[in-house]
């Protein structure tokens, strides 16, 4: 490949993606009418929100629906084509259905039109055809402007799908934040990945009370020594009256080497330690870590007595590097 074929392949992908973003920043300075609405709907809707398309609105109206579904609002994606071969069964009172083509006029959409039209199922279109058939028959109409498709040709769904896909992030992140969706919320519906570790709390990583390296301010150095041996984390934590007033670390014993086990646990601890609560995310865990240069955390309760200790390594076999 030559550096004119190379930098020709770069000024398409450019002009690409700047006629779809003049598409979408239009979209945001104008949003349809019934957007407000159509969100009150679907909050309002006790079952499930159902996405159906065909062909390239198909594919967007799958990856809507996953989004509304990862986000708190049950969801479901019915194919089109299938729904005329007994998908219908799919689609409830008490659903709220979405269907999605660009020009409204998509032969495959009839049966679900009518079938949501005969069971009083409210039903949002999504489309560039205001006058449509799809568009006369939606409760709520939320229409694209009218943008130019980002291929040479003018005729492959390119800038229209990715008018439609921010749309519907647009509703489902709307009617997330509308039921201030919480993170615990979201680590349910993506408990794996790095994702799921980072929303991950430190109860759920953390070793408990039985792993925990502790000793009291007055136990002798040689004994703590054992204790942190035995425990293999790196540090102890020194308790007074069952509450945590220091942590030892191999920086502790470097400091105190001269006179080390001529003293005590008390003597030798680094006073006010950083701590955490058990609710706190494990990505913030990490970065205290990274912050402080600090390998080990422990994990107290409201009273400041310690319930887990938590390990850089810890973090790390969660996925969370």
């Amino acid at each position: 490949m030559t550096q004119n074929q190379a930098q020709s392949l770069r000024d398409t992908g450019a002009r690409v993606l700047r006629t779809e973003a003049r598409a979408v920043a239009t979209l945001a300075d104008d949003l349809p009418v019934d957007f407000a609405p159509a969100a009150e709907a679907i909050l309002a809707t006790t079952g499930r929100v159902i996405l159906c398309g065909i062909g390239k609105s198909g594919h967007i109206s799958r990856k809507i629906s996953a989004t509304f579904a990862s986000t708190g609002t049950p969801s479901a994606f019915v194919h089109a084509a299938e729904a005329s071969h007994g998908d219908l069964g799919m689609v409830m009172p008490g659903d709220l259905v979405i269907l999605i083509s660009n020009s409204g006029e998509t032969s495959e959409l009839s049966d679900i039109i009518a079938h949501v039209a005969r069971f009083s199922i409210p039903m949002i279109g999504i489309s560039k055809k205001p006058d449509s058939t799809l568009m006369r028959a939606a409760d709520f109409r939320l229409t694209l402007p009218a943008a130019e498709e980002a291929c040479s040709l003018g005729m492959a769904p390119t800038t229209s799908t990715t008018l439609a896909l921010a749309l519907g992030d647009a509703l489902a992140v709307a009617v997330m934040e509308r039921r201030e969706f919480q993170p615990e919320q979201f680590r349910t519906f993506h408990p794996g990945g790095k994702l799921g570790a980072q929303l991950s709390t430190a109860a759920q990583l953390m070793h408990g009370p039985e792993a925990l390296p502790l000793v009291d301010a007055n136990t002798p150095m040689a004994e703590t020594l054992v204790v942190m041996s035995e425990k293999s984390f790196g540090i102890a934590g020194v308790v007074t009256h069952g509450r945590l007033v220091g942590v030892i670390s191999d920086g502790d014993l470097r400091r105190n080497i001269a006179h080390l086990t001529e003293r005590t646990a008390g003597e030798v601890a680094t006073k006010q330690p950083r701590t955490i609560t058990p609710d706190l995310l494990a990505a913030e865990a990490m970065g205290m870590m990274a912050t402080n240069k600090i390998t080990a955390l422990f994990v107290l309760d409201g009273d400041g007595r310690p319930i887990g200790i938590i390990h850089l390594h810890d973090l790390l076999r969660a996925g969370l590097a």
